[in-house]
């Protein structure tokens, strides 16, 4: 399953490079998007060595995405 597949099935605006910010662990860490397998992303957070599986709505905020009209 591609980032394409994980941005269409969740509605989130993932994209390989894509910045987020990972709030799961108590305090807000920041990675980027390095790719997508079995509906999973893989985000390489700041400052560690390689990426790690996240499910794309599960404490993640997509810094690159445009944010709604009010």
């Amino acid at each position: 399953m591609s980032i394409e597949w994980v941005r269409k099935y969740y509605k989130v605006p993932a994209k390989r490079g894509g910045r987020v910010e990972y709030t799961g662990d108590g305090s807000p860490e920041l990675g980027t998007i390095t790719s997508a397998s079995g509906g999973q992303l893989y985000i390489r957070l700041d400052g560690k060595p390689h990426p790690l599986p996240f499910h794309p709505t599960w404490k993640l905020r997509y810094l690159d995405a445009k944010e709604p009209a009010a």
